[in-house]
């Protein structure tokens, strides 16, 4: 099994993946043990001082004001975990739970929030466990951290709450943690407010939302090149010295990625062969100006991973430990940059699954088809064909652009205005979460229909390009059928959406045009 070192200096997008989706196994690094111990000397003597220090001898938010004597201390962590563990609504993912948990170890590993080694350990043997506490989808309003979410996670390290063991059964964390031979923790000074002042979870749900956007957005590439072919469309607006005019990166790479999929093509630049009629001036704008599209999204991936990457590396608690020894207290807790980067991405993903929607619309209608049948039926009139396929694809577009309205664009005040305005970006990133499922599915239908157009004009006398081919013969080959009288529709667009998913299509070109981007 794959095992993730967790250092001082913060971690990898790759490593939060292995270990939220792989199951790759945690370890401490010695330096990173070291940092703790050392940051824990330093909290131990704050707290002996009669003066109070925020965290440590203070109680928390608009209740700073109080100082805690030193035999409530202990009760106050506890209950800042218990009081906080307020969530409500489904449970949230596995792979969420897990990407949280280990970036909160990831910034408990630092050294900068002054938690005992040994409590770090126990987040670690949880995670080795598969050990996923019970974490509802409503309790986070993105600022002073994921705090009903992290808090969830806390109250499983303190034996308390619900979790889920590694056989998916859900019992009282303390029995979990008993049968895997792991004490519970006791929380010390600043402990329990260490454990939930972070971005985590939006964090977590932004990097595998990228790495799940990169493989649509590639195979998004595939299925607009496959649609330009099916309309005999040409490809010379993908030539790269028109691209090159206009540096945009994401451009550039997604125009390349069609050009390499239509490449042999004898269906590009057909129409008034085929059709008869005169010869098409301009492709329309679904088709012709999809690297435009597609690679403002790929630009906006970009600028999101380079937040993520910045995250990555850092320490986010209040107060830290800084490397002079001194405590401060901060804002870094806020979610903006993570909260803006998710709905980014939002926003990019509806415009994605709109272009999309449009050329698949574009292959049923017989009067902007250029010959293909009504909705690729079989008999038109007896067979509806791809009719309705077509009607959830756009529903799906629907949702998306009443998601792709910003959750960072609202605040909300809480804890007696103390804290006064919120980032809202564990909400950003539930919606996104939703999107990115939403996307794929527009993508698979897209699939779906521009697979069977090609086939149907091969039935013309037309050859597809080889990278085309090679997708048909992968999709079929994934139990999707191809054209035909009418049948239950939904099996086969279920079984495109897994292909799409698992990078079949990217899978599929590669061997015939190289690496895409």
């Amino acid at each position: 099994m794959h095992t993730v070192v967790v250092g001082t200096s913060g971690t990898t997008a790759q490593d939060v993946i292995a270990v939220a989706r792989g199951n790759a196994r945690v370890e401490l690094s010695a330096a990173a043990v070291a940092a703790l111990a050392a940051a824990r000397e330093i909290v131990d003597a704050l707290a002996a001082k009669p003066e109070p220090v925020y965290g440590v001898s203070t109680g928390f938010g608009a209740l700073a004001s109080r100082h805690i004597s030193p035999e409530l201390r202990a009760r106050l962590q506890r209950n800042i975990v218990r009081s906080h563990a307020a969530g409500m609504g489904p449970r949230v993912e596995r792979e969420v739970v897990r990407a949280l948990m280990f970036l909160r170890l990831k910034t408990v590993a630092s050294g900068r929030t002054g938690v005992r080694p040994e409590v770090a350990q126990t987040m670690a043997d949880v995670l080795n466990a598969g050990i996923t506490p019970v974490v509802h989808e409503y309790g986070s309003l993105g600022c002073s951290g994921d705090l009903a979410p992290l808090s969830h996670c806390a109250l499983a390290l303190m034996g308390e709450g619900d979790a889920e063991g590694p056989d998916g059964t859900v019992r009282p964390a303390g029995e979990l943690l008993a049968a895997h031979g792991i004490a519970p923790v006791e929380l010390r000074e600043k402990e329990g407010l260490a454990l939930l002042n972070g971005t985590d979870g939006m964090l977590g749900m932004l990097i595998m939302a990228l790495a799940d956007l990169r493989t649509l957005y590639t195979s998004a590439d595939i299925t607009a090149a496959l649609s330009l072919e099916a309309l005999l469309g040409t490809d010379k607006v993908l030539a790269p010295e028109l691209h090159a005019i206009r540096p945009h990166p994401g451009q550039g790479a997604s125009a390349d990625n069609m050009l390499r999929v239509l490449a042999g093509s004898g269906l590009t630049g057909r129409h008034a062969e085929v059709t008869g009629d005169a010869p098409r001036v301009q492709d329309a704008y679904s088709v012709r100006c999809a690297p435009q599209v597609n690679g403002a999204g790929r630009d906006t991936l970009a600028y999101a991973a380079t937040v993520a990457d910045r995250e990555l590396a850092a320490a986010v608690d209040n107060p830290v430990v800084l490397p002079d020894g001194r405590v401060e207290s901060n804002g870094n807790f806020h979610g903006a940059p993570v909260a803006y980067v998710l709905d980014f991405l939002a926003i990019a993903a509806a415009d994605l699954g709109s272009i999309t929607e449009r050329r698949t619309d574009r292959l049923l209608d017989k009067n902007r088809s250029h010959g293909l049948p009504p909705f690729l039926a079989d008999d038109a009139g007896v067979d509806s064909g791809l009719m309705i396929a077509q009607y959830t694809q756009a529903a799906l577009v629907s949702e998306m652009k009443r998601l792709a309205v910003p959750a960072s664009a609202d605040s909300i005040p809480s804890s007696a205005m103390q804290e006064d305005h919120v980032s809202m970006g564990w909400s950003a990133a539930r919606k996104l979460r939703t999107a990115v499922d939403n996307l794929a599915r527009i993508v698979a239908v897209e699939l779906y229909a521009a697979s069977r157009a090609v086939e149907l004009r091969a039935g013309q006398g037309l050859t597809p390009a080889p990278a085309t081919r090679a997708v048909i013969e992968a999709l079929r080959a994934a139990g999707v059928e191809g054209p035909g009288p009418d049948r239950f529709l939904s099996p086969d667009l279920a079984a495109a959406d897994a292909f799409v998913r698992a990078g079949g299509l990217v899978s599929a070109v590669e061997p015939v045009t190289g690496p895409l981007a």
